[in-house]
């Protein structure tokens, strides 16, 4: 029959072994949980990114008369840029760009035509235009302008705003009606400091970063030279169909571009775009 002091060791050693179980299962409780907010915290943060991305992921700033800028994926080939004085140059971003149509780069002679006038008679859906393209304010743009005619770049393109507000102007020139659109190069302002945005001129639209200039461009049925930065190529004027970017103009617009004015209400796409005969 064991003694009351082995009795009492007996005793110690199971409340040592309760002790240490007991020790044990808390300390596995600890990993549990440990592991458990981890995995919370991750999902929480990824939650959060992804609510950041959905919410913050499509806004985008534009400049009066800019084009907006466009989701890009991997460029398609190695960018080109001409040696003449235009510089034709093409950007990664603009190759990958999904709304962006590649033609090729324009000619780029030593010696840039920079005098004479050039009728471009355009077939709308609303009614003729004739545009009269000016190399000696712009020749670059000019010399782009009638390097895209020829590719048939313009026919058949929508064109995707209007404003009436601030500045009177309809922007045409890309083909994806997106305002995000245009070929896969582009080259520098010209004779900006000299520029004047009277009813019937016609200019070159950019993003307003130097160099920017592409194949969109805006006829203005209004005076906006007060309001219009000195930041845009002029190529030339209108003479006929004024009256039908009025039009298109006084049916308003959707509102949808953030810069100012939207897609028109009284849509109008530019089915033939040529030089005169």
């Amino acid at each position: 029959m064991p003694t009351t002091k082995q009795r009492r060791e007996t005793a110690r050693r199971r409340l040592e072994r309760q002790i240490q179980r007991r020790q044990e299962a808390a300390l596995k409780r600890r990993r549990r949980n440990l592991v458990t907010a981890a995995a919370f915290g991750v999902v929480l943060v990824l939650g959060g990114v992804f609510l950041l991305v959905t919410q913050l992921g499509d806004e985008t700033t534009t400049p009066a008369a800019a084009p907006t800028p466009s989701a890009s994926a991997t460029p398609a080939r190695e960018p080109k840029k001409t040696n003449g004085p235009c510089a034709y140059t093409e950007t990664e971003q603009s190759l990958a760009n999904p709304n962006a149509k590649d033609v090729g780069l324009p000619p780029d002679p030593a010696k840039t035509p920079a005098a004479g006038t050039v009728p471009v008679k355009i077939t709308t859906n609303r009614g003729p235009m004739t545009l009269v393209l000016d190399r000696s304010k712009a020749p670059c743009a000019v010399q782009s302008f009638l390097f895209l005619t020829g590719k048939k770049f313009f026919d058949d393109s929508p064109c995707p705003r209007v404003v009436d507000q601030g500045i009177f102007v309809l922007q045409c020139g890309d083909p994806s009606g997106t305002t995000g659109g245009g070929p896969t190069y582009n080259y520098k302002e010209e004779n900006v400091a000299k520029a004047s945005y009277g009813a019937g001129v016609v200019a070159m639209a950019n993003s307003g970063t130097p160099g920017s200039t592409g194949s969109q461009f805006f006829i203005l049925y209004k005076d906006s030279s007060k309001s219009l930065g000195k930041s845009y190529s002029v190529i030339g004027t209108i003479t006929q169909g004024l009256d039908v970017v009025t039009k298109v103009a006084a049916g308003g617009n959707d509102g949808s571009n953030q810069a100012g004015g939207g897609k028109p209400k009284l849509p109008v796409t530019l089915t033939t775009v040529a030089v005169a005969a």
